[in-house]
């Protein structure tokens, strides 16, 4: 029985382990990571009860409800916390959100693993095997993908859209009803998905998401305090809408693109630094930059805001740079 539970339960434990081994420059924040698990421990218990309403009503057969209806259930809960730490803005690059949705899947999978240890405890290793190796890690690596798909439509498109999450959706709930339609046999499949995952999370891993960002941002700011700014088209998009906005507004929009750059470089800063193993503190000007950044937004108002967009220099992420700079300060973090 020690053994059984050890092999359901311990891989998918490691394995998220490892992954917040290799994020060296610590962007899934633990409390985070914690919560992503709590939320996956509550997930699975209210998809089995789910599965009881659906058992008594007799509308799915049993191969049904496990090839089509569990995969959508289980990965439309699972991805929930997802969403909403996109919609918050806690989620910076395409790493953090693999570890946070192999979090989640993690939760899912010990609280499920654990109703089947206490129900099939006379089972052979071979089931656990496959349950720990196989079913447990394919919980964190659908919604690990997720959220990586997520992430990145998210960046194009906004967090507030539900369209952008569509696709990610679609292919998490079409991996796990693949895996349970069983296409090949169960240990054949454990070891493809051992295979595969590590590989992509290698990929992800691999990517200099946050100094290509940094060496892009100076060369912005660099461009931004130059003489020949009004030269480029982002001096020339600000010209035309001296045409729509009273004069003051347009300055003040030259002066949150420059707020934000440099306030995106001093947290972009702090993570390469993190990355080497240093830990630097957050300036002090940069708290007052956080208040200038506010009283703009709000003078600019939402519709400025909006024509801000198309520069592409303002977005969704800033709002995560602002997090982090909050969460380095040692304050007030609120509850994620």
């Amino acid at each position: 029985m020690v053994l059984n539970a050890v092999v359901a339960l311990v891989p998918v434990v490691l394995f998220l382990a490892a992954l917040i081994v290799m994020d060296t420059f610590k962007l899934a924040r633990p409390v985070t990571i914690a919560m992503a698990i709590a939320w996956g421990l509550a997930a699975a218990v209210a998809c089995d009860l789910s599965y009881d309403s659906v058992a008594q009503a007799g509308r799915f057969s049993d191969e049904t409800l496990t090839r089509y209806v569990a995969p959508m259930i289980e990965e439309s809960v699972k991805a929930a916390f997802i969403v909403y730490l996109l919609i918050k803005r806690r989620i910076g690059f395409p790493a953090d959100a693999a570890i946070v949705g192999f979090a989640v899947g993690c939760g899912f999978a010990l609280a499920e693993n654990v109703q089947f240890l206490r129900a099939l405890s006379s089972a052979g290793p071979l089931l656990w095997l496959v349950r720990g190796l196989g079913t447990a890690i394919l919980h964190g690596a659908t919604t690990a993908i997720f959220a990586m798909i997520a992430k990145t439509a998210v960046d194009r498109r906004g967090a507030t859209k539900a369209v952008a999450y569509l696709p990610a959706a679609g292919t998490a709930i079409a991996l796990h009803s693949a895996f349970n339609h069983l296409l090949l046999p169960a240990v054949a499949m454990t070891g493809l998905l051992l295979l595969v995952l590590p590989v992509l999370v290698l990929l992800v891993f691999q990517r200099e998401w946050i100094g290509a960002g940094l060496d892009l941002d100076i060369e912005l700011l660099q461009l931004v305090a130059s003489e020949d700014f009004s030269f480029t088209r982002f001096g020339k998009y600000l010209n035309e809408l001296r045409a729509r906005f009273p004069g003051h507004v347009v300055v003040d929009m030259f002066c949150l693109l420059r707020v934000e750059l440099e306030l995106a470089i001093q947290a972009k800063a702090m993570l390469v630094a993190r990355g080497a193993g240093l830990e630097i503190p957050v300036h002090p000007d940069a708290f007052a930059a956080l208040a200038e950044v506010k009283y703009l937004r709000k003078s600019i108002g939402a519709v400025g805001l909006l024509a801000l967009r198309p520069l592409h220099v303002t977005t969704d992420r800033d709002e995560w740079h602002r997090y982090l700079l909050v969460a380095g300060r040692g304050g007030r973090k609120g509850p994620i």
